[in-house]
């Protein structure tokens, strides 16, 4: 297929896009912007994109995403309570992750990829098992890191990213595909930002 007929198939699917992949798309990137700022209101507009992003997961058969946005409900609503609840200043609390903090994170990718692989394959019609698996396994890492406000969460959610592009052009969810291309990049300078906030947190300590 040329470059001429992919960019065609993206123009039809943006006109059929529905008006719940709009909104859910644009509460996703209010989501990831107020995420760079370390924003509390990040996890009330992500809850609105996260209940709109299940009904069109659910409807084109990625059963392990739609898992994974009921993860996501579940983490920013702990989330957010952790975030309220803490007393200090929001950027004094971001740090990064220890040992022991990388190997839950780690554990709940593998093992997580493990067991939604041998669900979806063995007990749904998933035509990619193997995606969505890996695609929802890493990303429940990075909302657990996330809560926490650990700098590596960046870093599994991009990995989660990176495979999740193609996988939703692939469902036909341009739309999102986009936004989740946008989440990369801006996961990027949102790595680079808490980390000058650690530096600079480190040099008021010292």
């Amino acid at each position: 297929m040329s470059f001429q007929d992919w960019f065609k198939l993206f123009q039809e699917q943006i006109l059929n896009t529905s008006l719940i992949e709009w909104l859910a798309v644009g509460f996703g990137v209010a989501e990831v912007l107020l995420a760079k700022k370390n924003s509390i209101w990040l996890y009330p507009t992500g809850i609105i994109s996260i209940l709109l992003s299940m009904f069109l997961l659910l409807n084109v058969k990625l059963y392990a995403e739609t898992l994974l946005s009921i993860y996501y409900l579940v983490m920013s609503i702990y989330g957010w309570i952790i975030w309220k609840k803490r007393k200090l200043d929001g950027e004094s609390q971001v740090s990064c992750s220890g040992n022991n903090e990388l190997i839950i994170a780690v554990s709940i990718s593998l093992i997580g990829f493990v067991l939604l692989f041998l669900v979806l394959r063995h007990y749904t019609d998933s035509d990619v098992p193997l995606f969505d698996a890996f695609v929802s396994s890493t990303a429940w890492a990075g909302m657990w890191l996330l809560a926490k406000r650990k700098i590596e969460n960046w870093i599994f959610l991009n990995i989660s990213n990176i495979v999740a592009i193609p996988l939703l052009f692939h469902k036909k969810l341009p739309l999102m595909a986009c936004l989740t291309t946008f989440l990369f990049i801006v996961a990027i300078f949102g790595f680079f930002e808490w980390k000058k906030i650690i530096n600079k947190n480190k040099l008021s300590i010292a």
